[in-house]
């Protein structure tokens, strides 16, 4: 019962921790070329990552979010040519198909449109070396913009120092620096390495390389840093973007990718030890696939993305809170199945109607309670200071013992990295309250509001304050807003 009154003495700020201590920590998601809106697979790392972010600030970590912004490579150059193809269309010229290799999403006329509007004609049937860089810039800003729109709709939003730009640590020479830390530890050399496992590719030929010894961190062979052509490889610039957020201060990185990335995962790690003296730590949480269902039947594909569902349209559908929610009902490292159909229903069997149900009904006692009760009982200060003694019912124990694991399930959460588990706890906790309230339907003694019983009503209604408090309070880590009724 002393608990209770801790939990409504606290609000929704019940269970905000000290365990971080103010350590800083760098969480990275949603990170991906900026070649198109975002997908669906996309929004889930994006969801997984901000509520972890969340997560770990309320366990007492100073925590920096952040996105890297793949601008440097081939994949920007084919989008200015993608783009260069919509700014000749946004300038009369009739685009029949999409040459191969480009991308063929109609998110591009924007970013044509704009360089149409920037350009006018300058650059209609010029050489690609006069605009290739200009296009470049111009779509990835264009792209960017798309992104962030995208992540808004979802209730994620990056300031504007929080994105970091591949291409800006190339150019001050990040790549060269972290290269240069690596072989002053002997990490780096040439040699040759072996072929492939299984079938070969043709272009395959055994060739000397600058290869990071990765295998003495525990990856299962060293890395290529440099391409044949002399080129720094992708992980040479991942690389330099670690170092850099070593040297800002992060000791304690999270990444979250997608499930396709799984085998570039031992050797960042291998890279970030090296780099840090064994003093930085690189966590990767792994986003598996979402496969999108409607009544059972796999959903086709957006037309304007033209090869995937975008995330601002699934969003649109159910809203960014169920989207939030339904992301974080599985382990990030398991397949999720998002059925539009099952998301939305108001049955038990939909996690999310079934804990916002709980703070709904909740909340609707405390109305009713108004009705009777003057405003100053009902304060939580006031609630706080009610005969809590007189909750003894088995079930009414059993709830706020539930409450009061609160703070420890969300130091146990932060500490694995694991926000699911506040699902599952959420779900327990709406399980609980709504057990209690039916067998108030069949035991009238257990109704929470009982006219001839004043001190224990105000007691039954301090627990329930308690439990919408707690379910609040876990609905923020999740960045979903708490219901007050339900239409």
């Amino acid at each position: 019962q002393a608990r209770l009154a801790e939990v409504l003495r606290a609000g929704r700020a019940y269970g905000d921790t000290s365990l971080g201590g103010g350590r800083a920590v760098n969480v990275e998601y949603v990170s991906a070329n900026p070649t198109g809106p975002r997908h669906v697979g996309h929004g889930r790392g994006a969801v997984v990552g901000d509520a972890l972010a969340n997560l770990l600030a309320k366990a007492g970590f100073a925590v920096t979010r952040e996105y890297y912004v793949n601008d440097a490579g081939a994949q920007v150059e084919v989008l200015a040519r993608s783009a260069y193809l919509r700014y000749r269309e946004a300038l009369g010229e009739t685009i029949d198909a999409i040459p191969e290799g480009l991308y063929p999403g109609d998110y591009l006329k924007r970013a044509g449109q704009e360089l149409a509007a920037k350009f006018g004609d300058k650059y209609l049937g010029r050489p690609e070396g006069e605009w290739l860089a200009l296009f470049r810039d111009g779509a990835v800003a264009s792209m960017l913009s798309l992104i962030k729109e995208d992540l808004a709709r979802l209730g994620v939003d990056f300031a504007s120092d929080q994105f970091k730009s591949e291409r800006a640590i190339v150019a001050r020479g990040g790549i060269e620096e972290a290269i240069a830390a690596l072989e002053r530890q002997g990490l780096v050399y040439t040699g040759t390495l072996e072929p492939p496992k299984g079938k070969l590719p043709e272009d395959w030929e055994p060739r000397p390389q600058m290869l990071f010894r990765s295998t003495a961190f525990g990856d299962d062979v060293d890395r290529p840093l440099q391409k044949s052509d002399g080129a720094w490889t992708y992980f040479a610039a991942d690389i330099a973007y670690h170092f850099d957020k070593f040297r800002r201060g992060f000791a304690e990185m999270i990444d979250v990718w997608g499930a396709d990335h799984g085998g570039y995962v031992k050797r960042m790690q291998a890279a970030v030890t090296a780099l840090t003296g064994g003093a930085g730590r690189l966590d990767v949480k792994l986003c598996q696939l979402v496969n999108l269902l409607d009544r059972g039947q796999p959903v086709r594909m957006s037309k304007r993305a033209g090869t995937f569902v975008t995330l601002s349209d699934v969003v649109a559908e159910v809203g960014k809170d169920v989207f939030r929610f339904v992301m974080l009902t599985r382990r990030n490292d398991q397949a999720l199945d998002f059925d539009f159909a099952k998301v939305v229903e108001q049955s038990k069997d939909n996690p999310v109607f079934y804990v916002q149900y709980a703070h709904a009904r909740a909340s609707s006692v405390l109305r009713h309670a108004g009705e009777a009760l003057a405003p100053a009982q009902l304060t939580p200060t006031a609630l706080a200071a009610a005969e809590l003694h007189r909750l003894v019912a088995r079930e009414e124990i059993a709830l706020i013992r539930h409450l009061a694991f609160w703070p420890r399930l969300v130091e146990s959460a932060a500490e694995t990295h694991e926000p699911h588990r506040i699902a599952f706890y959420l779900q327990e906790l709406a399980a609980a309250f709504h057990g209690l309230w039916n067998r108030g339907k069949d035991d009238d003694s257990l109704r929470f509001i009982l006219s001839d019983a004043p001190e224990l009503t105000l007691a039954r209604l301090a627990l329930v304050q308690g439990v919408a408090f707690v379910i609040a309070s876990g609905l923020a880590v999740f960045g979903v807003e708490p219901v007050e009724e339900m239409r």
